[in-house]
């Protein structure tokens, strides 16, 4: 237990805390006063007597997590992490909002130390807090021996109204319950506000009811400012080991100030009166801004000793870990630097050109090998694997118990199990991935954006990646999700031609740095023989010839991914039955080709010869790569419903209308030179 400090101190530093960030908002003219008023008292309980972190050491493996999942309270994070001596001293609390600064408007995970998760956007922290305390379960169960837990920590959040309100904390809520994460913690600030006005407005739902339905343990503070209340029910949260525990504390945003109570104090500046105010009322000192009296700092700075004797006590339990069990010890270092193993491809399988194949499929055989191999690989489908076919076949599944399994069962809850799946990655020690079909990367989408932001390694595995999807009709056809995810920064889109390609897809995916969203097919397609076309090396450069004209050079470069390169290929032959050159290049990855070098780049689509992309899907993108002398054979409709071969013939992809369009622009380079 750590030691109480007296109630004089325990509130002279919660009023530090508050007033941190009010001077913070005051000084930048943004941010959000509201929270940290209203919930400092919480915040100060729970890092003050119960959450097990090293300052000196944000990165070490068996602290505590905690998400600000209400970002916006972002001011108050900064003053605990300034207070409890993180690397962020006091002139970055001044400069916060600015740019350059570590202190930015809402929370960001690698800028600033200490922050575990980017948030914001509501509801995603609740969800990756899920994330993050699967993982603890999950490497727990894995790797912890009798007398020598290597992974033993709690997860922590923050919550808010609106975190509440949002319908991803609906669906992360009903699997932790399911799931009984019982080292999962959240407060929530039940201030009564939103940014509109009052929340019963809009939010009169029984909220401890809600939970208590999800299985979740629901304990209630009648005052937000009762530090030893608070402190009860945190006590008595830790205490249950089979059901996620909620909190519930009922705080004023805006405490103390003259907005206290009203949206007013949510996302504003209190104003310099109003700050004076509120000094006034609460008993701060009105001047100098940014105080941090001695006594208060001195005893912030107490974790710090507390941090480092609690990560030494851990550290001589790992070097008798690693003392007992080698092999194990060496694993877990590496899933925790987040390598990959010596070879680890080298069990990736490698398809004949007989059998037409689903590039699915063919990711289905990937994803066996990669299992076997990388025993961190750890996801699960928005029930789906009969279709996503993701299911790890030789292993468990992750179930209501402390067991290990790899096979986590989302339900049908696409929205959280991209937060989820971000948080498994956030922890460390996973290589997570979830499945859906493509049409339903829209549910997943703030998910994947968070995940390219924090440059997470997170795979979204898609299936049923086009209009070839046929009769189940425009709704479930997707069109535009491939354009709107290769606008995402950092997210690297792959959709490969072929069940090689597919493989060749997962090499990929699992050697980038950040963030990868894989689109296959439903439908089966020829396997291009591999002794004769590059499909195993070429997309590991983002785009490649792939079959070139004969002789070269070409008079048209058809540009394809997915199945339309095999439609880009029948019309190359028929080309050359005309007369014509053309080369086909397989385009997996728009993102890797544009890292590389413009040597290569020219080499592959040469300035000089006319380009025609072929996609089922929007064309507006594609024009960056074909110029305006170029062509995009796409879709810039809905699908319809029909037998996908009749849909795709009928929205204009046959070979044929791949020769008139190619054919229209070797006429039209031809006038020209």
């Amino acid at each position: 237990m750590i030691p109480r400090a007296t109630p004089a101190l325990d509130q002279r530093t919660i009023d530090t805390l508050r007033f941190l960030a009010v001077d913070m908002v005051e000084r930048a003219k943004s941010g959000h006063p509201g929270l940290p008023l209203g919930a400092a008292p919480m915040a100060y309980a729970l890092w003050d007597r119960y959450l097990r972190h090293d300052p000196a050491d944000p990165a070490w493996w068996d602290r505590d997590r905690f998400v600000l999942s209400a970002g916006h309270g972002s001011a108050l994070l900064y003053a605990l992490l300034h207070l409890y001596g993180y690397d962020l001293p006091l002139a970055e609390l001044q400069r916060f909002r600015q740019w350059g600064s570590r202190t930015p408007g809402h929370p960001e995970r690698g800028v600033t130390p200490g922050v575990e998760a980017t948030t914001g956007p509501l509801g995603q922290g609740f969800g990756m807090g899920v994330g993050l305390a699967l993982a603890e379960r999950f490497l727990g169960a894995k790797y912890n021996r009798p007398g020598l837990p290597i992974f033993d920590h709690y997860t922590y959040a923050l919550v808010s109204d609106g975190d509440l309100m949002e319908g991803v904390s609906a669906e992360a809520a009903s699997l932790a319950g399911h799931l009984r994460l019982g080292k999962l913690v959240y407060l929530y600030d039940d201030n009564h506000v939103s940014l509109e006005g009052p929340t019963e407005t809009t939010f009169t739902e029984d909220v401890a009811g809600r939970f208590t339905a999800y299985n979740w343990q629901v304990l209630r503070v009648a005052d937000g400012n009762d530090l030893p209340a608070i402190d009860r029910a945190i006590g008595e949260a830790r205490a249950e080991a089979t059901r996620p525990s909620l909190i519930i504390v009922r705080t004023h945003i805006g405490y103390g100030s003259p907005k206290q109570d009203s949206f007013q104090a949510h996302g504003e500046p209190l104003g310099p009166e109003a700050t004076l105010a509120t000094k006034r009322e609460l008993g701060w000192p009105t001047e100098p801004a940014f105080l941090v009296p001695d006594d208060v700092r001195a005893h912030g700075r107490e974790a710090l000793a507390r941090g480092a004797a609690a990560h030494a006590e851990w550290s001589e339990r790992w070097e008798r870990f690693r003392r007992a069990d080698p092999g194990r010890g060496a694993e877990v270092m590496q899933l925790m630097a987040g390598t990959l193993p010596h070879s680890w491809d080298r069990s990736l399988p490698t398809f004949p050109p007989k059998d037409p194949v689903a590039t699915r499929d063919a990711s289905a055989a990937a994803m066996q090998a990669i299992a076997a191999t990388l025993p961190g690989f750890v996801g699960g489908s928005g029930d789906l694997n009969p279709s996503t076919k993701t299911r790890l076949t030789y292993f468990p599944d992750v179930g209501a118990g402390p067991e290990e399994g790899r096979n986590v069962h989302f339900g049908v809850r696409e929205h959280a199990m991209g937060a989820i799946a971000n948080g498994l990655a956030l922890h460390g020690g996973i290589r997570p991935f979830t499945a859906t079909f493509l049409i339903f990367s829209d549910y997943q989408r703030p998910a994947i954006r968070l995940a390219a932001l924090m440059g997470l390694p997170t795979v979204f595995v898609f299936t049923h990646d086009s209009i070839a999807l046929g009769e189940d009709g425009p709704t479930h056809e997707p069109v535009e999700q491939l354009a709107s995810m290769r606008l995402i920064p950092g997210l690297t889109v792959i959709r490969p031609a072929d069940a090689n390609e597919a493989v060749a897809a997962w090499r990929l995916a699992l050697s980038r740095p950040g963030p990868v969203a894989l689109a296959f097919t439903r439908q089966k397609l020829p396997v291009l023989d591999p002794d004769q076309y590059p499909t195993a090396e070429g997309p590991s450069r983002g785009a490649y010839i792939l079959a070139d004209a004969e002789p070269s050079p070409p008079e048209v470069v058809l540009i394809a991914t997915g199945s339309e390169v095999h439609l880009a290929l029948a019309a190359r032959d028929k080309l050359a039955a005309g007369g014509h050159r053309a080369r086909v290049v397989s385009f997996p990855s728009w993102e890797v080709f544009a890292e590389q070098a413009p040597k290569y780049q020219t080499a592959v689509l040469p300035p000089s010869i006319p380009r025609l992309a072929i996609e089922a899907g929007a064309t507006a993108p594609w024009w960056r790569w074909v110029g305006t002398t170029g062509d995009v054979l796409g879709l810039d409709r809905f699908g319809a419903s029909a037998p996908g071969p009749v849909v795709l013939e009928q929205l204009g992809f046959t070979v044929d209308a791949v020769v008139a369009r190619a054919q229209r622009l070797i006429r039209s380079g031809t006038s020209e030179r």
